[in-house]
This record gives C-alpha cells, structure tokens and sequence, in this order.
C-alpha cells in the first residue's frame, strides 16, 4: 500500500491558479491537473459523500447539506452522523482489500459514527445556559484531549461566521500533521476551507482574494513537504467553484404570498411551519429542495416557482431522475437559480418579525443555508463593541444573544450549488501520480476509485 494524503481545498478551480499558488502549482507539474465534474447539487455534504462513496444523491442519499425530515415535520442542515449516508464508504471498501488499511478523516463531512480509522471533525458543547463553546469530537475520544492538548482549543469561530478566516484551516493543517506523525494511517482526508470565506464575500474576481490563495497554497506547501519525503501520494481536489453573484432570490417569500407557507408567531417572532405549510423551499446555495404536501399541486408550485426572475430551473420527477436527485430524501421539485443569483431562506415579509436566530450565526435552527452569516451588520455603529460587551455577558454567565448578521442578502457576492458552466470555472483535482488519473475531466464518482488506486495501485 502507498500512504496517500487527500486535501480538499474548498472552492479551488482551474482559474485561481496563478502565481498566488506556486506549491500548488509545483505539485501539478510534478504530476497532473484535471478539471473535476461536481455532482448536482454542488455543495459540502452532497460532494463528500459522492466522494467518498462514488454514488451520486440518488443512491448516498445526501441530496443537500440538509433536508426535510418528513417524519418529523422539520428542516436539519449539517447533521453529523455517517449512518445518513448510504454506501460501503472508501475506508470501508480499502479495509475489506487489505485490513491492515487505516484511515484519517479529517474534518470532511458526516464525520461521527463512521468506520473510519481516526476521525476529528467541529462538535461545539452547548450548555443548558444557552452558551456555544468550540470542541471537537474525535475517533477515538482520547484523541480529542491529545490534540487541544498540543493545539489548543478548535477555533469554531474561525471555522464559521464573521471572523472565519486562516486560524481554522491552519488548526486543521497542524491537526492532519500530528495525526500522520503519530497513527500513521494509509489514507489521510484534510479538509482545508480557508477559500470559501472571502469568495462568498466578495466573489471569484475581487482583487483580495490574492491574499487568501497566497494563505492556503502555504498552508498546502507545508503539508506537501511534510509527506513527499515519506514517498506518500499526495492529491489535492475541490468540490465546486464559486460564481460571481450579483442578486438573490428569496422562493419561500414568493409562497409566504401565495398562501403555501404557514408560520407560528413565537414572541412576537414567525417561525417556520414546515409540517403544516402546503409548500416551502429549504435553500442551499444555488439550488432549493421544494417540498409540496399535496402532490395535486406540485404542477401549480411548479409554475409559481418558474415565474420568479432569477430561476433558471425547477425539476420535476423526470428532470430530478436525468440529475441523480431521485431520492426520497429530496424535494418534490428542486429548483436551481440563474448563473448570477443564489437562494435565501427569507420567508418572512417583514424584517420586524423575523426570528431572532436570523440575526444569528446560527446553522442547526435556520432552515435554509445562510452565507450572510459571514458578515457583520453594517447598520450597526460599534460592530466589534457590540460583540466585545456581548462576550462579557456571556463570560459573567448570563444569557446573551449575538445579534450581530445583517438581513441583507445583497453583501453576498459568491455562490454554488449549479454545475459549473466551464470546465476552468469548476472544481479541480490535482494528483502527484499523473499515471493514475484520467487523461480528461475527472468525474465526482470517480474520486473513490482514483484514491484506491492511490493506496493500491492501478488495479484497484
């Protein structure tokens, strides 16, 4: 067996390597670059598990980074445990050819409860007091203490929010480091999202993106460095290129007004129905899951849905079958917005009324993705004061709440979700071993196979 080590460099595509990547740049030489196709949707959850399972949504089941959970009557985005994805998963599969095969996953997606070797994925604690505290869950669980022994705490608010930035792509860099050092495992994953960031805030052409391609190809240099001389392979992928957008499309309001979505008022707060709503949208991106009650007016959803500027597409049963999006799990319809726009989530008509976790970061209870959560309110005169004499509220141990996310979804200047329009605008696979990878495009499901043939050779 070969050690291999996969990094997966969020938002990374064939146009942002430059001069700002010259590691990256190196390895390619080295060895190869090919474009990568994404699966629909191209987003975090659907991509990993395509990866990691070489089945499209259709058959893993992972048909966004959450769904509606019919039986429940609720909206779950990022849920954590592996048994959500069906399929003999990679490590699954390269233990049954060789069990002496180990494997880290670091930090790629649906991470808790899987059979993988070592695991180290975000896992804040919430305490009954209401407060978020950064904490990792680990396989196994005294690996944990190890590493923020060594590293100290997870920097969850560097991983997500506002002030994401470098600090958690460089703790999981050193995490991917002191695992291969100290466990040896033949298959390492590293998630690395440093690019997601400022590409969702500020777009694919803005000039400052520079910095943060700089930031990450040093963070990749040094990991590169740190196993070629081990003689271990080393791939680098991505699993969708972000677009410029220039405007958003907010579904659920378009059916908050034609009567479809029914809301709860909660202290003077609306919250969403979702069980007893007759259609709402849970947006991710560039693309909505569209769930319909009644299937008599799935055809008039449809036509609504199809009417709204800035929608490209609204699949059916048929265009969701030609897609790989027929699965249970999926909406009735699924709706893709036009090149330059993305979907909120919004589904109130009146800010006043929104419920106040909407100025929040705040994952696990919006049923919607929201990347306006990656600014600070630009209305507020004191941002990081506000935020300073919340945190001392929260460390004197009384409730606080950290209303700091605009309403605006017009600061979003980048987004996915839509299969890429060119092959340099999509993601992209980088491989130190070019006798392995295929001559052309490389194709999501064909990830698993090229990382066994990695580990085993080109047999496997």
């Amino acid at each position: 067996m070969h050690r291999t080590v996969a990094l997966l460099v969020v938002g990374l595509t064939g146009d942002l390597l430059g001069d700002a990547t010259p590691n990256l740049q190196a390895l390619a030489r080295e060895g190869c670059a090919r474009p990568l196709e994404p699966v629909l949707p191209a987003v975090t959850c659907s991509v990993q598990s395509t990866f990691t399972t070489g089945f499209p949504p259709r058959d893993h089941g992972a048909v966004a980074n959450g769904w509606y959970f019919r039986d429940l009557g609720e909206v779950w985005l990022w849920r954590q445990s592996n048994r959500l994805v069906a399929g003999e998963k990679i490590w699954e599969t390269a233990a049954r050819r060789d069990p002496a095969f180990t494997c880290a996953n670091l930090f790629w997606w649906y991470n808790m409860y899987s059979t993988a070797t070592y695991a180290v994925t975000p896992r804040p604690m919430y305490p009954a007091d209401g407060r978020k505290l950064p904490d990792i869950y680990t396989e196994p669980p005294e690996l944990r203490a190890e590493l923020q022994g060594k590293l100290g705490t997870f920097p969850l608010f560097n991983f997500w929010g506002p002030t994401a930035d470098i600090t958690s792509s460089r703790w999981i860099a050193d995490c991917a480091r002191h695992v291969y050092d100290t466990r040896r495992p033949t298959l390492t994953l590293v998630y690395l999202p440093h690019l997601d960031y400022n590409l969702q805030r500020l777009g694919p052409r803005h000039p400052d993106l520079r910095k943060d391609l700089v930031a990450v190809d040093a963070l990749c240099g040094e990991l590169i460095r740190h196993v070629r001389p081990d003689g271990t392979r080393v791939v680098v992928l991505s699993e969708y290129g972000i677009t410029e957008v220039s405007g958003a499309v907010h579904p659920n309001r378009a059916l908050r007004e034609a009567g479809l979505i029914r809301v709860r008022t909660e202290l003077g707060r609306e919250i969403l129905d979702a069980g007893a709503s007759e259609a709402f949208c849970v947006a991710d991106h560039q693309v909505a899951h569209v769930y319909v009650r009644r299937g008599e007016r799935v055809a008039e959803v449809k036509q609504l849905l199809e009417a709204l500027p800035g929608v490209a597409a609204v699949l059916d049963d048929e265009g969701k079958r030609a897609h790989g999006l027929d699965h249970a799990r999926s909406g009735e319809l699924v709706a893709l917005a036009a090149r330059d726009r993305w979907f909120t989530y919004y589904y109130w008509l009146d800010d006043q009324v929104a419920p106040d976790f909407a100025r929040t970061v705040d994952i696990h209870r919006k049923p919607g993705y929201d990347p306006v959560e990656l600014f600070l309110d630009p209305a507020l005169r004191a941002p990081k004061l506000k935020v300073g004499w919340t945190l001392l509220r929260k460390a004197a141990g009384f409730r606080y709440l950290m209303d700091v996310i605009p309403l605006d979804a017009s600061l979003v200047r980048g987004s996915h979700g839509r299969l890429p329009e060119t092959p340099e605008a999509g993601p992209m696979l980088i491989s130190s071993e070019a006798g392995l990878v295929p001559a052309d495009v490389v194709r999501a499901t064909d990830v698993k196979p090229l990382l066994l043939a990695h580990v085993f050779g080109p047999s496997a």
